[in-house]
């Protein structure tokens, strides 16, 4: 389909379905450097990708989700706190390389830097990191466990300041 099709809009309760479909698909097809197909990792790290969670993560008052929508279809799940904490950010396999991922960060962090951000913050997965990597983040620390593994990676990014980037 066209790439025109595709949107970025805010998340309603009623996407949660198809949000966690894709949250568990993008986990269990495209992260397998991070968990390795360990049962008890990926029942760690899909414990909370529920639709109850995903409903509640849209109602938080300083938590934005957002979805990339092709005709309707959820092809990838982000979420950005007001403090500029990216949560989430999750492509469907059917959706990689096609630049959705790309268009979804920078979704959130304009949503970051509206909310008053100057940067953003995340935890990316051994699979992710060359992605953020490339996308201007830096590694803020040594990894940590997450994702129910020993390898996340603390990363942050400067967001760029209007005003100052037109004086």
């Amino acid at each position: 389909m066209p790439e025109r099709d595709m949107r970025i809009r805010e998340a309603t309760p009623e996407d949660a379905l198809a949000a966690c479909e894709v949250l568990e698909r993008s986990i269990v097809e495209l992260c397998d450097a991070d968990h390795r197909n360990d049962a008890s990792i990926l029942a760690l790290w899909l414990g909370n990708k529920t639709p109850a969670n995903f409903r509640a993560w849209v109602d938080r008052a300083d938590n934005t989700v957002l979805v990339a929508d092709e005709n309707g279809r959820v092809l990838a799940v982000g979420s950005v706190t007001d403090a500029g904490v990216i949560g989430l950010n999750y492509v469907s396999p059917d959706a990689r390389f096609r630049g959705v991922s790309r268009a979804l960060l920078r979704a959130l962090e304009a949503r970051a830097a509206d909310r008053g951000s100057r940067r953003c913050d995340l935890t990316s997965t051994r699979t992710a990191r060359r992605f953020y990597l490339s996308n201007g983040y830096v590694d803020s620390g040594p990894p940590v466990r997450g994702f129910g593994t020993s390898s996340a990676y603390p990363m942050t990014k400067i967001l760029s300041d209007p005003v100052r980037d037109a004086g």
